[in-house]
């Protein structure tokens, strides 16, 4: 045998080929004996996971179904948290199709410089309402802008829908912003949620390049994409308007808000601030799980009431 590669072969080229050595055959028939032998086209199938031999994979997906079954019973928010795909705002090409009865003309390089900017949208999901909220940055994917968009959230739906909570879970991608090992992550959540609002915090993070399993992902973020798939986001306000109209048969409502803040990159948190952190790490692997709470003596501008005061959401499973 050659080193030719007949599967990456057309038809056209097979039967070319295949007549060179003696075998005369038609195109169509050629494509009908391969679809006999079961043969078809086909692309690379995403399915072999790179953390599938961590150890404490099936443990965690275990402990984080456990987390989700105490907050739900609790009647506790269940928010999955993320950064979509960032995206160049402007007359670009964008991936998919749309109806039209002719093509829509776009730049033929998508160049940053002719852009208005570069959108960043970090999303909170609430698992339990199929309710999303999406802040539009044109920043950084820092953690402080993570933490800002959760502390929106709040402020706009949390407090509203849950005027009894004191506790949050946070279902979280291993890296990016809100990566386990992201020290200002932790920060802010103390100083943003814990402390200014007075919730106390559990994160559950999903092992490394399992982050298709953050329900943000499937839930969300994917309905978003196939809304606006095929149409060229040219202004801020039409890729907003995409996003609050992203619905689905299972009533899924999206609120977007624009935020033009600065949120640089490369900001330090010093040991002496980890220290004063007040964070739990629970008993099931401790990278990946932890409470974080308020800290006393600190001024809450915001505290939600128990339900009932003699009930708590601990980090371990109960």
């Amino acid at each position: 045998m050659t080193a030719q590669k007949w599967v990456r072969s057309s038809l056209r080229a097979l039967s070319v080929k295949l007549e060179a050595a003696g075998h005369a055959i038609s195109v169509p028939t050629l494509a009908r004996l391969l679809r006999k032998l079961d043969y078809s086209l086909h692309v690379n199938a995403k399915k072999t996971e790179a953390s599938s031999n961590h150890p404490d994979r099936e443990q965690q997906f275990d402990y984080i179904a456990v987390q989700r079954a105490v907050f739900t019973a609790a009647g506790l928010p269940i928010l999955s948290v993320d950064t979509k795909k960032k995206e160049l705002v402007g007359n670009f090409k964008n991936a998919g199709q749309a109806w039209a009865r002719e093509p829509t003309a776009v730049n033929v390089h998508d160049y940053p410089h002719d852009a208005l900017g570069r959108a960043v949208p970090y999303g909170v999901y609430d698992v339990t309402r199929n309710r999303g909220f999406i802040c539009v940055g044109t920043s950084g994917d820092t953690p402080a802008f993570a933490v800002e968009t959760i502390s929106a959230w709040w402020r706009t739906d949390g407090q509203v829908s849950f005027p009894r909570a004191d506790h949050l879970l946070l279902l979280a991608d291993a890296g990016g912003s809100n990566g386990c090992q992201i020290r200002a992550w932790k920060e802010r959540l103390q100083v943003q949620i814990c402390d200014r609002l007075g919730l106390t915090v559990t994160v559950c993070h999903y092992p490394t390049g399992c982050s298709k399993w953050n329900p943000i992902e499937h839930r969300l973020f994917s309905q978003i994409s196939r809304n606006w798939a095929g149409v060229p986001l040219r202004t801020w306000d039409t890729l907003l308007a995409f996003i609050r109209g992203t619905t689905t048969a299972t009533g899924l409502v999206v609120h977007a808000e624009f935020k033009t803040g600065d949120y640089p990159t490369g900001q330090k948190v010093s040991d002496a601030e980890m220290d004063a952190l007040k964070i739990e790490r629970h008993a099931v692997c401790p990278t990946w799980n932890y409470t974080i709470r308020p800290r006393s003596g600190l001024e809450h501008h915001n505290e939600p009431v128990s339900d009932n005061p003699e009930t708590t959401v601990h980090g371990a499973t109960p």
